[in-house]
């Protein structure tokens, strides 16, 4: 928090790192209203929404829904979508990402670099894997996007359907799909990330 002369400075105190237990304390009143509310926290349902807007009710019965008791859900991603956009824009920080030194050694290790600044404004995202000028930046990301599409729907909720409402719900389903990403994600950090990035 800064102070310009005797004047407290709002865009400097937003635009520092808080701590995670803001956005913990923020992500369960968001669950607790939504609860109380009859409504069930997840965004991977929005790929449903947005087909169904485009049409695909006709021909699929699976995207023959009733928007209107989901426009609460449109509204809350198209939000996310605005504060990122937001942030980037006025609550940029040029600081990087705050990670441990192990993940630094370990990226570095498999040829990814922990950039000291955001000097080209393009974020922290890694370009050495999301590089659209090769093809194989093409296909990881057209290829990552697919599954993460399909897996969702698959399994019928993302991470913050199941891990976060599911969860809190006590369901025996969600527990198992929990289960499944940290298994997942562990095999793709330490098998097949660094077969890909060798490719």
């Amino acid at each position: 928090m800064e102070l310009i002369g005797n004047t407290f400075s709002f865009w400097d105190f937003v635009s520092q790192p808080w701590h995670w237990a803001v956005s913990g304390a923020a992500i369960a009143l968001i669950l607790a209203i939504l609860t109380w509310m009859g409504r069930s926290f997840g965004v991977s349902t929005t790929f449903r929404n947005f087909c169904t807007m485009a049409g695909a009710g006709k021909r699929t019965p699976f995207f023959d829904i009733d928007l209107k008791e989901e426009y609460w859900r449109i509204a809350f991603v198209l939000g996310g979508i605005l504060g990122g956009f937001l942030t980037v824009q006025f609550l940029h920080s040029p600081q990087p990402v705050g990670i441990s030194e192990s993940t630094i050694e370990y990226l570095g290790s498999i040829g990814i670099e922990y950039p000291n600044s955001d000097k080209e404004g393009r974020g922290f995202v890694p370009t050495e894997i999301f590089n659209f000028t090769s093809i194989k930046g093409v296909i990881l990301a057209l290829a990552g996007g697919f599954l993460v599409g399909f897996g969702a729907r698959y399994g019928d909720g993302c991470t913050s359907g199941h891990a976060i409402s599911g969860l809190a719900h006590l369901q025996l389903p969600s527990l198992i799909t929990v289960i499944g990403f940290f298994i997942g994600g562990l095999l793709m950090t330490h098998l097949l990330f660094p077969l890909l990035m060798g490719l």
